[in-house]
Formats: C-alpha cells, sequence, structure tokens
C-alpha cells in the first residue's frame, strides 16, 4: 500500500487507536485539574506562565568532532550564526573512560565526537568561549563526573566564579544499562556518583544541572513514546529515590533536575507526549511533597536521529521540520535539530547552519512562539494526553512493582527489543511507510561524503597526550589520583578530590581506570 491508497489501520507509533474525529465525549480532561494555568502545577499548558513569549527556547546544536579545534571552529560558527547554547559530543573512548592511548581506543578516537584526555584538551575545546555567558550542555554519562570537573577547573583557571556557570551534564547512567551501552561500574557505585554529583552541583555549581534524564537514547533504540515518557520519569524517580536516600532534601536538588527526549514523525502524538509528560512527573513529585519549582520537568529536545535516511537525504529537512514544531508546540526549553547528513556522516557546516535555521524561522516566521500551548484544548491533543499518561503511569507502576528502575533494567530492555523488533516488521510489510524508503523510492547517485583522516586525528591526539604526560609533575599528580582513590573506598563526595586531579594533571582514563579496579566493572545480563 502506496502513499494515497486506501489504509485499513489508524494509530499512532504507540499503538494508540485514532478515532476518525475527535469531539468532547473522547476527552476525559478535567480542565481545572489536568490542564489549569502555563507556570502552575501540573503545567499540561507549559511550565512558564508566558512561555516563548518571555524567552525564546535555547538553541543548542550538538557537535563535536575529532579534535578539540576543530569542535571549537564548529562552536564559534555555530554561536556566530545565532545559536544560544553549546552541546558537545564526545568520542566513544572519552565516554567509556580510555584515554586515547589506551588499546582499547584503538580506531575510535574522535570517531564520533571529540576526544578530551585532559585538561588542556578542554582548553582548546572551549578556547574564546566565554563560560559564564554560553551554556554548555554535556552529552557523557559514565565519566560524567570526571568531564564536570574539567569544566569547573577550566572555569577556576580562568577566575570565572562557579555560581555563573551554566549547562548540563547527562549524568543518566540507567539509560545507558537498558538502551545504550557505555556504562563502566556497577549500577550500586553508578548511582553513588550520580548522587554525588547532584550534592557537589546545588552547593559549588548552583546554576547547573547536574542530570539530565534521557528518553531521546531509548526512544533512539526503538522505544514508542509511551515507553519513552514511563522508562524515563522511572528514571527519574530512582536518581529521587538514591538523593533522598544519601541524605539530600528533594527541594535541594529537584529543581535542577532536567529531562532530554526526542521527537519523531507522528506529530500529533509527540505534542501530546510532551505535555503528558510534563503532566505526570509533576503529579509525581508532588505527591512525595516537593515544591512546585521541583514539580517541574524542564526539558530538551532533539529531532530524532533514527529517522533520518540515507536515502533522498534531503527529505530529512522535512522531517526534521515537523520534529522540531513538534518540540516548540509542546513547550521544550531547549531544541537540537538534525542536520539532513546525519545519516550519512558528520554534518557539514551547510547542512548544520540549515539545521539551525530551521528552529530560527520557526521562532520568527510560524507564529507557533507567539501564544502558549497553542494546541491546548484541542479535542485531539487532549485525548491523546491523557491515553500517553494513563499508559505511562501503567508502565511505572510494573516498575515500581519489581523494586524501581534499577532493578527493572531488564524488562525495560526487552520492551524496548519489542517495541522495536514490531516496528521493523511493519516497514518490512510495508505498513509502515518511510519517503524514499519503502514507498517513493528513485535511483540516485550516492552522495559525496568527506571522511576525516581519523589515523591521522588519533596520532595527534595520542602525541598531545604523550606530552601532557611527560610535563605534568608526576608526585602532584600521583597524589591526587591517590586522594580519589580514597575517596572513591570512602563515603566522602568524588567530585572535589576529581577537581583536584585534573587540576595535577591526571588523566580521564587514569581516573576511570583507578575506579574500576576499586569498583569493578558491570556485566551485563
Amino acid at each position: 500500500m502506496g502513499t494515497g491508497g486506501r489504509r485499513e489501520r489508524f494509530e499512532t507509533p504507540s499503538g494508540i487507536e485514532l478515532e476518525r474525529l475527535y469531539g468532547p465525549d473522547e476527552v476525559n480532561v478535567n480542565y481545572d485539574a489536568d490542564l489549569g494555568n502555563a507556570g502552575s502545577i501540573p503545567f499540561t499548558r507549559g511550565i512558564h506562565p508566558t512561555m516563548y513569549r518571555g524567552r525564546l527556547w535555547t538553541m543548542r546544536q550538538y557537535a563535536g568532532f575529532g579534535t578539540a579545534e576543530e569542535t571549537n571552529a564548529r562552536f564559534r560558527y555555530l554561536l556566530e550564526s545565532g545559536q544560544t547554547g553549546l552541546s558537545v559530543a564526545f568520542d566513544l573512548p572519552t565516554q567509556m573512560g580510555y584515554d586515547s592511548d589506551d588499546p582499547m581506543a584503538e580506531g575510535e578516537v574522535g570517531r564520533v565526537g571529540v576526544a578530551i584526555d585532559t585538561l588542556d584538551d578542554m582548553r582548546r575545546l572551549l578556547e574564546g568561549i566565554p563560560l559564564d555567558r554560553v551554556s554548555t550542555s554535556m552529552t557523557i554519562n559514565a565519566t560524567a563526573p570526571i568531564l564536570l570537573a574539567l569544566y569547573v577547573a577550566l572555569a577556576d583557571e580562568r577566575g570565572t566564579p562557579r555560581d555563573r556557570l551554566r549547562g548540563t551534564v547527562q549524568n543518566d547512567i540507567l539509560k545507558e544499562f537498558v538502551a545504550r551501552g557505555t556504562y563502566i561500574y556497577p549500577v550500586e557505585a553508578s548511582l553513588r556518583l550520580v548522587t554525588d554529583l547532584f550534592a557537589f552541583c546545588a552547593t559549588e555549581v548552583p546554576k547547573w544541572n547536574p542530570i539530565s534524564i534521557s528518553g531521546y537514547h531509548m526512544r533512539e533504540a526503538g522505544a514508542t513514546a509511551t515507553q519513552e515518557i514511563a522508562f524515563t520519569l522511572a528514571n527519574g524517580l530512582e536518581y529521587v529515590r538514591c538523593a533522598l536516600a544519601a541524605g539530600l532534601t528533594l527541594d535541594d536538588f529537584a529543581p535542577r533536575l532536567s529531562f532530554f527526549f526526542a521527537s519523531h514523525n507522528h506529530f500529533l502524538e509527540e505534542v501530546a507526549k510532551f505535555r503528558a509528560a510534563r503532566r505526570l512527573w509533576a503529579r509525581i513529585i508532588a505527591d512525595m511533597g516537593g515544591s512546585e519549582a521541583s514539580s517541574r520537568l524542564r526539558f530538551h529536545t532533539q529531532t530524532g536521529g533514527s529517522t533520518l535516511t540515507a536515502q533522498q537525504p534531503y527529505n530529512n529537512v522535512v522531517r526534521v521540520a515537523v520534529q522540531a514544531l513538534a518540540a516548540v508546540l509542546g513547550g521544550t526549553q531547549s531544541l537540537h535539530t538534525n542536520s539532513y547528513d546525519e545519516a550519512l556522516a558528520l554534518p557539514s557546516q551547510d547542512a548544520a547552519r540549515l539545521a539551525l535555521r530551521t528552529q530560527q524561522i520557526l521562532a520568527a516566521e510560524s507564529g507557533a512562539a507567539d501564544t502558549v500551548d497553542p494546541l491546548g484544548g484541542s479535542w485531539a491533543i487532549e485525548a491523546l494526553t491523557d491515553e500517553l499518561e494513563a499508559r505511562a503511569e501503567a508502565y511505572i507502576g510494573q516498575i515500581d512493582e519489581v523494586g524501581g528502575a534499577r532493578r527493572a533494567i531488564g524488562f525495560m530492555e526487552e520492551e524496548i527489543h519489542r517495541s522495536a523488533y514490531a516496528y521493523q516488521k511493519a516497514l518490512e510489510a510495508g505498513d509502515v511507510e518511510v519517503v524514499g524508503v519503502n514507498v517513493q523510492q528513485e535511483t540516485e547517485p550516492p552522495p559525496d561524503v568527506k571522511t576525516p583522516d581519523y589515523a591521522a586525528l588519533a596520532e595527534a591526539q595520542r602525541s598531545r597526550l604523550r606530552m601532557w604526560k611527560e610535563r605534568r609533575e608526576a608526585t602532584p599528580a600521583a597524589e591526587a589520583l591517590e586522594a580519589v582513590r580514597v575517596a572513591a573506598a570512602s563515603d566522602a563526595n568524588l567530585i572535589p578530590p576529581l577537581v583536584a586531579a585534573v587540576k595535577a594533571g591526571v588523566t580521564l582514563g587514569e581516573i576511570s581506570g583507578e575506579l574500576r579496579r576499586i569498583w569493578g566493572t558491570y556485566e551485563h545480563g
């Protein structure tokens, strides 16, 4: 069945059957309790009273190239083009806690992001960028405390007060166990690092978001919109419980929690998803005694990387625009729009500019930012919001029954696998249509893709690392690493010794290696 034919079934990708026509009989919403006003619990209509009339979402394009210098150049270009926040992609060795000269890093240095081994790498990455005026997001999890330590150390070196630093470190290790795989340490040790970072940020870096609880990567792995809401909030609830068990007070850390969602192609479901997630989280935290500020779900959105196609890549421009509009109408606080060529290679400069311009056109020309929650009250949107919330809440109930997210890793993983398999079967059967892939196919020449010289890039990074180790003072570095070991073996907060260690010249791989020796590693399955 091709586009334009008569479809037999109408349902969202989450399996919610769509009515032919929505009216008041299909909506169960209590307009006072379930909608309310923007800026007040349950935040269905948005977390601020004026939303984008008061301040636009942050336009935060994700970038990371093999070297710190290349990435810095892209950051500067995007900032000059109107971007309002940075978002850093790191290579796999950095994410997995290996220095660029480690045998485990062979063939991966700089391939999917920037290699950061030392404080000098962080200096070059952020050269000329004012840390007190630019918000920086770092997509990093198992080694998140080390990357934040490097960022704080650089700020200290520049004389930038810590309380003026703004940004986010992803630090969401549970979704790594569930869907993405860049974990290092066992679950309990990993959660200890998360809460140590919470406590450090609450006192030392109060404007920093110590976590970005991510549904994005679970969605990219095949989760439905329902599962994305449920598993993200279940993980968030687990972090809240861990922080409370560690002695933190809910209202001391919960207002700085942030979330990260995908935006995919089914426009109505995506808009409703954001509204449902916001309302459900508000109810969860309010029931735990949290303040209005703690109950406010703030989130970043990225358009769906897995929806981009290598076939007819210019079609991706349209997909990204639709997904970005859904995020804006759903009330996102910041947004990354994918480049149309990302299914083929690292984004070209022209493609990255067009992705940014997509956001700027939505902000300046579409009118979508001119009124708060413009789709609120739509019978279709409200019915979908209700249904997604109810289904997500039921999932969270199942997760709680087995002891919370840390004990439901296998359950969530299996549910995502089932959804991914069902989608692939539907795609192959033609029940799901993707333009240019299984309908409206055309034979076209392969695009010209420029591939960096990764071997030369890796050798240059290893050379810099070698010189760094030769030039640092050995005794202070060894003493600082020993202080990390002592803190890790005790109940002390690990972040201050990490900051001291990177200032003394200790590398990311050396710190991670020491923690591996103390805690061991996570064994999957």
